[in-house]
């Protein structure tokens, strides 16, 4: 299946202004106009800046308002330590794999995946005004505040690792639409907040609920209000797993702006997705939620093997729920060099498997022809991370790949190598990284 690459502000303007004024603005004028902006399209680009723009006719197409150029997400950006920008407009960034190293992710390294813009009360902190709707399928809505929410119900606080679905996605031949991340789309922290059950509880759910909606505050990437940029849910046991939390803080901070703040659903194990940023409303459903991105092909998989560029039918794609057994390596370095005359290393990493714990993980450094099973420590709780570790000896001077190869409590292991997804997701094959030995 072929698809229209997710693009950022700046590469779509480079590659074509005219376009990137319709999708980010509105209409365009005709071409004697040079494409300036003209009705709703001004209208909106105003709404995004702020203000009118009195000489609007003398902008030339593909000029980025410094406003924009320069805008508190950028900034926002730069409190990250060493990610990799995927696309600016929405904020999406990877952690290199060694960055990953700690056993919770800090702050500063925590990978963002958004579908919309942050909101401007986020960026400056101010939750004054916040508050949470539960309402839909429950005998007693509620609007809750910050303080309701500390004050009313448990606080708890857990490791839980998110994933983003679409993590692995540039490895996909042939490629699939979408960021094209590697495997730095995952960060394990130490969430704190209340049970999402426990606010259910009090809400006081329906024999006729099953599913949840999840809303946002993020403004949509065009600026119209009317427009939400993503919005999904999770089933109903799903959000009563105790695990599951509304939370506040993220490593014993107030949650950061680029990552919800002030609060935002955990539902760890799944996709990322599942996980509402900025969150302001639940509602309780009778039926699946039909929200922006949950439709489609959105954080689907294929219900059957394909074949690689095949296209699939909307109804024969599922919703993604528990996330694939997976690992990654944080130490050493791909491409690291080892020092002369010493053939031995210590290597390390992480491993995760959804619903499940990791049972074992086994390393290659002949690529796959002998495992060697690495130390595996216990989970923190169920949904966090698992630390391995274990000291190689190289044979000889040369190149080699080390893989890490995770297995799960039902015998699930990562695979070489995945069938394909139609939007990227959910590839879970096995992290490598390369040495050399010198002589």
């Amino acid at each position: 299946m072929t698809g229209k690459k997710e693009r950022g502000l700046f590469e779509l303007y480079q590659q074509d202004p005219e376009r990137a004024d319709r999708v980010v603005f509105g209409r365009v004028a005709h071409s004697d106009r040079r494409g300036f902006l003209k009705g709703a399209g001004l209208a909106t680009m105003g709404a995004v800046l702020g203000a009118s723009i009195p000489f609007h006719r003398n902008m030339p197409v593909g000029l980025i308002p410094e406003a924009l150029a320069q805008s508190d997400e950028s900034v926002l950006f730069e409190t990250k330590d060493g990610l990799t920008l995927l696309n600016d407009r929405p904020i999406n960034a990877e952690t290199p794999a060694h960055l990953l190293d700690d056993a919770i992710t800090p702050n500063d390294r925590f990978f963002i995946r958004n579908n919309g813009l942050v909101p401007q009360f986020a960026i400056d902190g101010d939750a004054g005004g916040w508050t949470l709707t539960v309402d839909g399928e429950v005998n007693n809505p509620l609007e809750l505040t910050l303080d309701d929410l500390r004050s009313n119900f448990e606080t708890v606080s857990y490791e839980l690792q998110l994933e983003c679905g679409g993590n692995g996605r540039s490895a996909f031949n042939p490629p699939a639409r979408g960021n094209q991340w590697t495997v730095g789309a995952i960060g394990n922290a130490v969430w704190t907040g209340v049970r999402y059950a426990d606010v259910l509880g009090a809400a006081g759910v329906k024999d006729t609920a099953v599913y949840t909606g999840h809303f946002g505050l993020d403004p949509h990437l065009s600026g119209d209000p009317t427009k939400t940029p993503i919005s999904r849910g999770v089933p109903l046991w799903k959000a009563m797993e105790p695990h599951s939390l509304i939370a506040f803080e993220m490593n014993g901070e107030p949650i950061p702006a680029l990552h919800g703040f002030p609060v935002r659903t955990v539902c760890a194990g799944w996709p990322g997705s599942a996980s509402q940023k900025w969150l302001n409303r639940i509602q309780v459903r009778a039926d699946v939620h039909d929200g922006p991105k949950m439709g489609g092909q959105s954080y689907r998989m294929p219900a059957f093997p394909v074949a690689p560029g095949d296209e699939v039918a909307h109804e024969d794609m599922r919703i993604m729920e528990s996330m694939p057994v997976k690992s990654i390596i944080t130490s050493p370095r791909s491409e690291s060099v080892l020092p002369l005359d010493n053939r031995s290393i210590g290597v390390r990493g992480h491993a995760w498997a959804g619903e499940r714990s990791v049972a074992r993980v086994d390393l290659s450094i002949d690529f796959g022809a002998t495992w060697i099973r690495a130390d595996l420590d216990p989970p923190a709780n169920k949904y966090a991370w698992q630390t391995w570790r274990q000291v190689i000896r190289l044979p000889s001077q040369g190149y080699y790949e080390i893989w890490s190869r995770a297995t799960d409590e039902a015998g699930t292991q990562q695979p070489f190598t995945v069938g394909w997804n139609p939007r990227g997701y959910g590839n879970n094959a096995m992290h490598r990284v390369s040495l050399r030995v010198p002589s």
